[in-house]
């Protein structure tokens, strides 16, 4: 009788076995932050690989953010256990907002120390991100870490995209773990053919249709099929509000504005159209609450989304869950073309002079009149968003913004941007209040002498702040006032090239030469500090 005996599979440092993961999954640029916890993943480092080092973890998952939209794969990330991770929650919640790819790995102690509650110890690690990942692991073995990484990957990659996460004790590093094979998941996937049958028909019976687009266009790759959408349908096209990436180029002759975050002006907005088309957006997103109805009774209403959670909870309308750029392919050949209704522009704007004291306005209008060809925007000034689209149009692929309102996005992002982008300028608007939460990542922008015009629209306090206290009638509120902080001091304290503009007259030819600079320089512009108006 013959016996035949199977190999035993081969082993190797779970260290390497996930090194060589990272590498067959393109994740070889890290971001993080460094601790005692992550020392054994962190030593002989491979000479392809770049770590990006934060000095704020929070900075550290905004960089890997931006990162990952830009570059359309995940991003790795390296935490130093729960207080690590704690540090980034904020930035954490916004990447789960806009939807972007992470894969997120915390160092935990020593597994023989874990039933000690030793110093660094993460309690219950895998509930601690929780909700604002897509799936959370600490892995029973040590073996068992490369595949679960591997399985983190695959998750934040399937849509809707977002982050993932993995608690790794710090001595799994060194034990054997069985080779990993990457493996090839397809994810798209497209509307069933009657809906989109039902939507075609929807847009031949309408004689009034709009397009509100959202960051999944852009996520997707679809900008492009939106324009022939609007082209073919005559729609007037709208931004979705507070999306975190733009999805239409904004000077388009059939774009009209970015909808308002009030269920009352959203209302308003597109009460003369008889059919309402979103896509890749929510329907629809608010900031502040208003009564009424949500759109108007005639009006019919369509959504394509790739998130079903988003198609659940929508107020109203019919929800198609697809890939955008699928659905959209599927889509414009069941489509009649027929003349757009001319648009009376929303974002056509005078030309403003160049007077005392500089407004926002102003400050957008320059950096229109500035921005070196394919600059790419990451901003985070909530002062800015009532004329951001009016005086400096955005385009696709061209502006990431925080989808979540959580503080700290735009600066770090813009480093993200500008390493996933070699060769573009990156302009970063940020506002003075915004910047204090990510102003460490101007060292690591330094560090990697990257292409960044940092603009800090600095109105000495939290106007959005000072906006809501006027809108909610308070008169006894704190004061929201910061002032007496001399950002170019700090700028050239990181090493950064700084400058301050105070007068309009000096502002576009200080912006000029900045966007000119070969490296990351920040440009201090103050400017009025009267309330602004967000709604």
């Amino acid at each position: 009788m013959t016996m035949t005996v199977e190999a035993l599979p081969q082993t190797a440092p779970v260290r390497e076995v996930t090194m060589n993961l990272l590498r067959d999954l393109g994740m070889t640029t890290m971001f993080g932050n460094p601790g005692s916890t992550e020392l054994r993943f962190l030593k002989d480092w491979p000479a392809d690989f770049t770590y990006v080092m934060g000095l704020h973890e929070g900075a550290s998952v905004a960089m890997a953010d931006a990162f990952a939209q830009v570059t359309g794969n995940a991003a790795f990330v390296s935490l130093h256990s729960a207080g690590g991770l704690g540090n980034a929650m904020g930035t954490l919640y916004t990447a789960f907002r806009n939807g972007a790819p992470l894969v997120i790995m915390a160092g935990q102690q020593t597994r023989a120390m874990l039933g000690m509650d030793p110093f660094l110890f993460a309690q219950d690690a895998a509930s601690f991100p929780k909700p604002y990942v897509k799936w959370s692991v600490e892995p029973a073995r040590a073996q068992d870490v490369p595949a679960a990484i591997a399985r983190a990957y695959y998750m934040a990659m399937q849509r809707p995209w977002g982050p993932t996460f993995v608690s790794v004790p710090e001595d799994d590093w060194d034990a054997q773990a069985p080779l990993l094979a990457v493996r090839k998941i397809y994810a798209d996937f497209v509307a069933d053919p009657a809906a989109l049958d039902a939507l075609a028909a929807a847009f031949d019976a309408s004689n009034a249709p709009a397009i509100v687009v959202g960051s999944g266009v852009d996520r997707d790759g679809a900008a492009e099929l939106a324009v022939q959408l609007a082209e073919r349908t005559g729609a007037h096209v709208y931004s979705s509000a507070l999306a975190g990436r733009a999805s239409f180029p904004e000077t388009h002759p059939q774009f009209v504005c970015a909808l308002p975050r009030i269920r009352t002006g959203v209302v308003e907005r597109l009460r003369a159209h008889d059919l309402v088309v979103v896509l890749g957006a929510p329907v629809f997103n608010y900031h502040i609450h208003a009564e009424g109805p949500f759109i108007e009774p005639k009006t019919v209403l369509f959504q394509l989304t790739d998130d079903s959670n988003a198609a659940a909870w929508a107020v109203t309308g019919t929800a198609i869950i697809t890939s955008l750029r699928h659905g959209l392919e599927a889509l414009l050949p069941r489509l009649k073309t027929r003349a757009a209704a001319p648009v009376v522009a929303a974002h056509a704007r005078p030309k403003l002079p160049a007077e005392d004291p500089i407004t926002i306005a102003f400050i957008l209008q320059s950096l229109g009149a500035t921005m070196p060809e394919g600059a790419i925007i990451a901003e985070e000034a909530p002062s800015t968003h009532v004329v951001l689209h009016d005086y400096l149009p955005m385009r696709p692929g061209g502006h990431f913004t925080a989808a979540s309102g959580s503080l700290g996005y735009g600066l770090p992002a813009a480093i993200g941007v500008a390493l996933a982008a070699p060769g573009k300028r990156v302009v970063a608007i940020i506002g003075d209040g915004s910047s204090y939460y990510g102003i460490a990542g101007l060292w690591t922008a330094v560090e990697h002498n990257l292409p960044i015009t940092f603009v800090i629209v600095n109105n000495g306090g939290y106007g959005a702040m000072k906006d809501f206290s006027a809108l909610f009638k308070s008169t006894r509120s704190p004061s929201f006032d910061i002032g007496h902080v001399d950002f170019v001091a700090l700028a050239k304290g990181f090493g950064c090239a700084a400058r301050r503009v105070e007068h309009a007259a000096d502002l576009v030819s200080a912006l000029a030469e900045a966007h000119q600079h070969p490296g990351p320089i920040l440009v201090d512009v103050a400017v009025e500090s009267k309330v602004a108006k967000l709604f």
